[in-house]
């Protein structure tokens, strides 16, 4: 993607012109988030294609200047995704786009007002996320140690590390060998926005990882591994995908097991943290969170826990 320089090209919006400046403006906020926010292509794509449904929107209510662009247009947007059967937490991440794209636009003088200001929209519902038990976690792992082809390691040492260190998914596929020292029982991750964070993991994770490497990692390593730590069957760094894949198959493989991916993981090493005795704060610099708001589900999810328990326990619950 490329910056326009000619600031002309962005006003051709505003001025009324469709066409390849509306695309000029689009990719110069789209450089904007990529560069400057330093958000994930993912979010850059959504971002992106919710501003080009808001512009879409407002030119069929015969707005055919950008600056004309208004906050009730923004909500008949809103309101029609609602009609169409969007989700709460749809229209959130539609609104939080507007908001952003119009911001920034103030902001380069191709609005002369900022009309997302007083712009809102229902608040995501969250949901409790679903966790393991710790004795079903133990359960999983212990499975995959019957498992001693190149396959078997790789999958061990990726579901240790991911419940050791509450990693995302994305995180461990990205690890290097010299990422992980298995001496200090630690790993560097570079998370959300390049974050870099170093996480403690366990003795299992740490003989998961060194078991991988010396008996299953030098059988698919080919030419086109370099430094990844986790392979695919061709010898290249494995992907999200495959490693979820794997993630689904193993917890499928014990019988009774919540069937969670890669994230149930995430969820159930922070749950088990917290009902260890770890404190908030703690568990939001292992998980990489912005916000203690993101980490405080869950306690919500230890109470629900406890609250089960007593239920099921307790002769006068």
């Amino acid at each position: 993607m490329s910056v326009p320089s000619e600031p002309d090209a962005e006003r051709g919006v505003a001025s009324g012109k469709s066409g390849r400046p509306q695309l000029a403006l689009l990719e110069a906020f789209a450089d904007h988030l990529a560069l400057e926010r330093n958000l994930s292509r993912h979010t850059v794509r959504a971002y992106v294609g919710d501003v080009a449904g808001l512009l879409d929107h407002a030119a069929r209510m015969g707005i055919d200047e950008l600056d004309r662009l208004d906050v009730r247009t923004m909500r008949s947007w809103l309101a029609k995704l609602h009609t169409q059967g969007a989700s709460r937490a749809t229209l959130a991440r539609r609104s939080s786009a507007a908001r952003v794209f119009t911001a920034w636009a103030h902001r380069r003088g191709v609005l002369s007002s900022d009309p997302g200001a007083g712009l809102t929209a229902p608040k995501a519902q969250r949901h409790l996320p679903e966790v393991l038990r710790p004795d079903e976690a133990t359960a999983v792992l212990d499975e995959i140690t019957t498992d001693e082809s190149a396959t078997g390691f790789r999958d061990r040492a990726l579901l240790e590390l991911l419940y050791a260190s509450g990693a995302r998914v994305s995180e461990i596929c990205g690890l290097d060998v010299g990422d992980v020292d298995l001496e200090r029982h630690t790993v560097r991750v570079v998370g959300k926005g390049d974050k870099e964070r170093v996480v403690p993991i366990g003795i299992p994770a740490v003989q998961a990882v060194g078991d991988w490497l010396a008996n299953g990692r030098p059988g698919l390593v080919t030419r086109a591994s370099g430094p990844a730590l986790l392979l695919g069957l061709r010898g290249g760094r494995i992907d999200p995908r495959t490693a979820r894949r794997a993630v689904h198959t193993r917890l499928r493989a014990v019988p009774g097991v919540p069937d969670l991916g890669p994230h149930g993981l995430r969820h159930s090493a922070a749950t088990h943290l917290l009902e260890g005795g770890a404190d908030l704060r703690t568990v939001q610099e292992l998980l990489g969170h912005a916000t203690l708001a993101t980490t405080q589900i869950y306690t919500h999810v230890s109470i629900e826990r406890l609250r089960a328990t007593y239920e099921r326990a307790h002769p006068r619950a």
